[in-house]
């Protein structure tokens, strides 16, 4: 321990003090667990998880009290700590340090070999926090051949959460104050706990995943109903129906995501894709005046469906409308009182718009007052201006809660 003192603070790695603590007697770990670290205030987010984290030995400080809760963690480093933290067997290698950990890790099914090379230079490399999501999903018995997927299934267990807002900074590196939190975390749902998810974070990573948040922001209306429960009601968005192009290939569009806010919730992060909700109406008849009713004056329990997409080529305005707007449409809404609706009672879908209808790419559903006609489907189509070109592309068919 005299030859690790003498070490200078910046040079000792993190590695090779978490290897000393692990072959050190029981009265030494029993002190080194016992240390306050002067850079880990009482009120710091993750001292918790810190001391918790060194008390079961897989991670300590560095020399001078110190636990540089900021410091960046390589992709080898945080390996080692879950294969320790979770137990998984390790045989002793004569190779590198990290070595007999990686075995370890593709033992118990943590790192495949698809996910980066095998290599020093790969597992020195800092880890980023979708690389995070999908060691700690993995650890967690979760699994999935979509590697755009980790971050959502990660967020939606608790096992991720946002960076404000439910920014999820996936390419950003990770610390070692998040890597003890997320690996108390994984130990949490193992040993049976069901954590509390930021549902921010599980919104944005859904819309990372596959384009959409609808299942994430609205699971009262985009569910499967009872009869098929167990079917997730994410996994039959068709990611690959977003793209449409037209049957003589003259027109192509695509869906880049449909975006659901929560009018009701004030802190919604996507209310910051919008225009201010102050200044917008939604259509309750159907000429084409710039007639409307203020949605703040009582629609306010309400969600919005945003569609943000982009035409790729439009070859032929004569067939195809010159229109710039494309969006998604969602059918299976409707009401039983279209004089109530034209009066202002918001009873079913209804057109949004600021200055002129058809001005956004986005409608209002509330959250109760309407019926469900048939299944909940959601599409796109080509503009075309006649019905010998028209295509739709289903994007969902779900049953949905069948409100009455």
């Amino acid at each position: 321990m005299n030859a690790l003192m003498k070490i200078s603070k910046k040079a000792v790695p993190f590695v090779l003090l978490l290897t000393v603590c692990m072959v050190s007697s029981s009265k030494s770990e029993v002190k080194a667990a016992s240390v306050k670290f002067s850079d880990i205030p009482t009120n710091h987010w993750a001292k918790s998880g810190i001391d918790t984290a060194v008390n079961k030995g897989y991670v300590v400080g560095y020399p001078g009290g110190l636990f540089m809760p900021n410091a960046n963690v390589t992709r080898a480093e945080f390996i080692k700590m879950v294969v320790t933290a979770t137990g998984q067997p390790v045989e002793e290698t004569t190779g590198k340090w990290y070595e007999s950990y990686v075995t370890a890790a593709e033992q118990a099914a943590l790192y495949i070999k698809s996910d980066f090379a095998n290599s020093d230079t790969e597992w020195n490399k800092k880890i980023t926090r979708q690389e995070m999501a999908r060691i700690a999903a993995r650890a967690t018995g979760l699994k999935t051949t979509e590697d755009d997927k980790w971050m959502y299934l990660a967020t939606k267990s608790g096992l991720i959460s946002g960076l404000g807002k439910g920014r999820l900074g996936e390419t950003e590196s990770t610390t070692r104050a998040q890597s003890v939190v997320i690996i108390e975390r994984i130990l949490s749902t193992n040993g049976g706990s069901t954590l509390k998810p930021d549902k921010y974070a599980v919104s944005n990573a859904e819309l990372l995943w596959h384009g959409t948040n609808i299942f994430t922001v609205m699971p009262d209306i985009f569910t499967t109903g009872d009869p098929v429960k167990d079917v997730n009601a994410a996994d039959l968005w068709k990611e690959e129906k977003m793209k449409i192009t037209s049957k003589d290939g003259l027109y192509s569009a695509q869906l880049d995501a449909l975006i659901a806010i929560d009018l009701a919730d004030k802190n919604d992060p996507n209310l910051d894709l919008i225009p201010d909700v102050s200044t917008l109406k939604w259509k309750n008849t159907a000429d084409n005046t710039t007639n409307g009713i203020r949605i703040t004056e009582k629609y306010m329990n309400s969600y919005l469906l945003y569609s943000k997409a982009h035409i790729n080529f439009n070859k032929d305005t004569t067939r195809y409308s010159k229109t710039t707007f494309f969006t998604a449409e969602v059918l299976g809404t409707t009401n039983l009182d279209r004089k109530s609706f034209v009066n202002g009672n918001l009873n079913s879908q209804a057109l949004v718009f600021q200055k002129v209808p058809f001005d956004l790419p986005m409608t209002i559903l509330p959250k109760s007052g309407w019926v469900q006609d048939g299944k909940i489907i959601v599409w796109i189509k080509v503009p075309s201006l006649s019905a010998f070109y028209l295509l739709r592309n289903e994007i969902l068919s779900i049953a949905g809660p069948y409100k009455k």
